[in-house]
């Protein structure tokens, strides 16, 4: 029996919204099965598509980010894994890696700069990430829609969150709570230093 992909499956695979792809089910630009009020999309369907619609996909940037410098052991596995799923899904793409050490939710980083950059110059095709989080913690729709205007596709590759996600929650968290007191308070302030090691006490009681 042929394999079949569910919708959120399906968009993960290719790069195109949910949305996008009823319609295209709706335009018959696209094979599915209803199932119980279901779409379902044919593996078959994915192989079709992916001969023609990724023929355009020849520059690939795989981006990678960790929160702090105790996880490169977890960048480097990150980085492995998507390098695995572009091999597999665009075997006919080049790409390359770039990669941040910094918390989801700083403006500046350097990787993330640098891949604005090469899609303003019309140097790359297509962003793989492997969860939404890692491009950033929020407003993860309007980059999306940056890197469209320019032309690049972002792919997320994976949904379940690692098995550390927690613990990045957490560091990203310390992050706010520390940036709003420094200003508040100012760093060399009583409260500052106070209102700081409560929260860092908060985050490791059970």
């Amino acid at each position: 029996m042929e394999k079949l992909y569910k919708l959120s499956e399906f968009a993960r695979l290719t790069g195109i919204s949910r949305s996008g792809i009823v319609k295209w089910i709706r335009e018959d630009k696209i094979r599915a099965v209803n199932i119980h009020g279901r779409w379902y999309i044919p593996e078959s369907e994915y192989e079709r598509l992916t001969k023609g619609f990724y023929t355009g996909v020849k520059r690939i940037a795989i981006y990678a980010k960790v929160s702090g410098n105790t996880q490169k052991d977890d960048l480097e596995r990150q980085i492995s894994s998507l390098e695995d799923y572009v091999r597999k899904h665009y075997p006919q793409a080049e790409y390359m890696v770039i990669k941040d050490i910094a918390n989801g939710l700083k403006e500046y980083r350097r990787g993330l700069r640098k891949l604005i950059e090469m899609a303003r110059r019309k140097q790359i095709d297509a962003i793989v990430i492997a969860y939404k989080d890692r491009l950033t913690r929020s407003s993860f729709t309007y980059l999306k829609e940056l890197f469209k205007a320019y032309g690049v596709r972002v792919i997320v590759a994976f949904h379940e969150e690692p098995k550390d996600y927690y613990r990045e929650l957490v560091e990203d968290l310390i992050a706010i709570v520390t940036s709003f007191a420094r200003r508040i308070y100012g760093k060399r302030s009583r409260k500052y230093k106070k209102v700081v090691e409560a929260v860092e006490q908060a985050v490791k009681d059970p």
